[in-house]
C-alpha cells in the first residue's frame, strides 16, 4: 500500500524537488567549454602573472635549454628608468621614407588605439638609433590602454614625462628627433626582427634590470616552468653559498649558475 502523504508534506516535497532541479540546471549551465574565450583569459593571465614574478635571466636562461635559442636583445636596448613588466607583443614596423604625406603615420597611432590590455608595444625604426619611435603621447596612450611596456628598436624621447607618468620603455637611447616626415608605417602585427630578435604578435616580452628577452607563445607554458624552477634553485642559493663560503658547494648540491 502507498504511503499518503498529508497536503503540507507533499508540498515541502515538491519544493524540495523543484529546488533541486534549478539547481543541476544552474550548475550545467555554469560549466565552461575548455575552448571558450574565458578560459583563454584566466590561462593569459595566469601566464603572465608568472612571467611577471620570474628573473629575466632565468626566462633567458630557460629559453636556451628549452629551445636551443638565444632569444634576448643586445645591451644596447636600455630602460628609460629602472622597470619590471611582461606582455604579449604588439609589433609595428617603420621604414625610411622622405614624405610630405600627413598620414605617412596612421597605421602606427591605430595599432595603439586597437591595442589590448597587456600588450607590450615592439617596434622597429628602421635604421633608427637616431630616431624617437616614440615619445610621451604614445607613452600617454598606451597606458591609459594598459599597456605593460613599450620596447623601441630605435630611439626614444620625452622620457621626463614618461618616467613621470610611470610608463616602462626600453629603447636604444634617447634622443630629441622625429620620424614625421622621415618615415612611413609599414605594418602592425606582423612578424619583425627586433634588435637582431625575431617577434611575432603575441610572443611573450619580459624586461627587467638585466634586460628584455622574447619567449614565442608555443613555448610560454614550457620556459615558465623552466624558468621558475631555475629561479627557486638560484634564489636558495644565496644563503647556502653565506653559510658555507662556498660557491663551488653551492653549484654542486643545487645545479645553476
Amino acid at each position: 500500500m502507498k504511503a499518503i502523504l498529508p497536503g503540507a508534506a507533499r508540498l515541502r516535497l515538491a519544493i524540495f524537488i523543484t529546488a533541486a532541479a534549478m539547481l543541476g540546471l544552474l550548475a550545467a549551465l555554469s560549466i565552461t567549454p575548455a575552448f571558450s574565450r574565458p578560459a583563454d583569459v584566466t590561462s593569459d593571465a595566469a601566464l603572465l602573472d608568472g612571467y611577471r614574478h620570474t628573473e629575466v635571466a632565468s626566462v633567458s636562461d630557460a629559453m636556451e635549454k628549452v629551445t636551443g635559442q638565444r632569444m634576448y636583445l643586445s645591451h644596447r636596448m636600455q630602460p628609460i628608468f629602472t622597470s619590471k613588466f611582461a606582455g604579449f607583443a604588439l609589433t609595428v614596423k617603420l621604414k625610411k621614407e622622405e614624405n610630405k604625406d600627413p598620414h605617412a603615420l596612421d597605421g602606427m597611432l591605430a595599432a595603439i588605439d586597437q591595442g589590448a590590455p597587456n600588450s607590450v608595444y615592439v617596434m622597429v625604426v628602421e635604421d633608427g638609433d637616431d630616431i624617437a619611435g616614440m615619445g610621451g603621447l604614445m607613452g600617454t596612450a598606451m597606458l591609459a590602454r594598459n599597456f605593460s611596456g613599450a620596447v623601441i628598436d630605435g630611439g626614444v624621447r620625452d622620457t621626463a614625462y614618461l618616467k613621470k607618468i610611470g610608463f616602462p620603455v626600453f629603447a636604444l637611447g634617447n634622443v630629441p628627433s622625429t620620424s614625421v616626415g622621415h618615415y612611413r608605417f609599414d605594418g602592425a602585427n606582423v612578424p619583425v626582427t627586433c634588435d637582431g630578435v625575431l617577434v611575432n604578435p603575441g610572443d611573450i616580452v619580459v624586461a627587467d634590470s638585466d634586460g628584455v628577452a622574447i619567449v614565442p607563445r608555443a613555448k610560454a607554458s614550457e620556459v615558465l616552468t623552466t624558468a621558475q624552477d631555475m629561479d627557486f634553485k638560484e634564489h636558495s642559493m644565496y644563503a647556502y653559498i653565506e653559510k658555507l663560503k662556498s660557491i663551488e658547494e653551492a653549484v654542486k648540491k643545487f645545479g645553476r649558475l
